[in-house]
């Protein structure tokens, strides 16, 4: 069978595309024939978040509707399915998947893992945001033959539009990747508290580190932050921020002790798939997460991790892990077991490549 994959970004770049369906490429390449064309060159990719750059991004996007529009012409129409994550332009309405379903009459399966129709725009790119047509998620999912979400909140929005939808979750490499056996981890004597994510979720942080401050009246211990940008000036005795970066990515991780993942309570933070608490769940770290969405079903409170509703929540589970290295390591190998059965590649192979059917 013949698959064309179409991205906004190009591969091995941005971390939805490498957990949806990249790590699943060389499975679904052994009985078909699936190419990945993206939208943006790695070029523009890598100015994309970067504040100003305003003509060159301008640049980025004109070649990007050209590379595509090149595609539709010329390669689409020899391939049978069509693979659109989150949209086949990040910009306008949907043009392209209006032609795959209406002129070219293609089978589409279209995958997405956020609240996408809801408007959420970074600072560096606010501009932007009135051309980014959020309205068209729903279009999309009526034209398609099915959809994949990456939680039940993301599949009820889709089920408004479309009868064959199909919960397929953000998943973990637990035997190549995310395996704590692979790694070292430092011989910090005091116990490291962490957090990840990229720039549009660091305004998350900004809960917890009250507490933070609080627990550092009583306990010692090392608040480590990994991601793509620095946050604003965090008061704590023992701070440190390292840069994400793909080559260190598990070996920085690895270092945490507890894995936090605090989010609000709003649309938006119901549409998150909880990779956060995936990847800390898999390195045998312990997650404390928000009671929002699907946290709910992933983190078995007093298991694997705690799940926090309040402010007095967040300060009473830290304190326990804490002071508590023997439960930290309990409910970190709790964590792991709870990924591979799961959330893990070879767990959910099947259920991925059920979409192509």
């Amino acid at each position: 069978m013949k698959i064309i994959v179409l991205t906004p970004y190009p591969g091995d770049a941005a971390p939805s595309q490498r957990f949806r369906f990249e790590q699943y490429l060389n499975l679904l390449q052994k009985e078909n024939e699936a190419r990945c064309l993206s939208f943006l060159s790695q070029g523009g990719w890598q100015r994309l978040y970067v504040n100003g750059s305003i003509f060159l991004k301008g640049l980025d996007f004109f070649w990007g509707y050209i590379r595509r529009l090149w595609q539709v012409l010329f390669i689409v129409p020899f391939y049978k399915i069509i693979f659109i994550h989150r949209e086949a332009a990040p910009l306008g309405p949907p043009v392209f998947e209006w032609i795959f379903a209406k002129i070219l009459r293609k089978k589409i399966i279209y995958d997405f893992d956020d609240a996408i129709w809801i408007p959420n725009t970074s600072e560096q790119n606010r501009m932007a945001a009135w051309l980014k047509c959020h309205w068209k998620v729903r279009w999309i999912c009526r034209w398609s033959d099915k959809v994949s979400c990456g939680n039940e909140f993301l599949a009820n929005y889709a089920r408004r539009y479309n009868d064959n939808v199909v919960v397929n979750p953000t998943t973990i490499d637990t035997e190549n990747l995310h395996n704590p056996a692979f790694y070292q981890k430092s011989s910090n004597s005091l116990p490291v508290i962490g957090w990840t994510g990229t720039h549009s979720t660091l305004k998350y942080l900004e809960e917890i580190v009250p507490i933070l401050k609080e627990l550092e009246l009583n306990f010692q211990f090392e608040f480590l932050v990994i991601s793509n940008q620095a946050p604003d000036l965090i008061p704590l005795k023992n701070y440190k921020f390292v840069p994400w970066s793909k080559s260190t990515e598990i070996e920085d991780l690895i270092q945490f002790d507890i894995g936090i993942m605090p989010l609000t309570s709003d649309p938006w933070s119901e549409g998150k798939c909880g990779f956060k608490a995936l990847q800390y769940m898999a390195l045998e770290i312990p997650a404390l997460v928000s009671a929002v969405g699907v946290n709910n079903t992933i983190v078995e409170h007093g298991n694997d991790g705690f799940i926090c509703n309040s402010e007095d929540d967040w300060h009473r589970y830290l304190t326990i892990l804490l002071e508590d290295r023997n439960l930290r390591k309990k409910m970190g190998h709790s964590g792991r077991k709870k990924v591979i059965e799961n959330y893990s590649v070879s767990s959910n192979s099947g259920n991925f490549l059920s979409l192509f059917e």
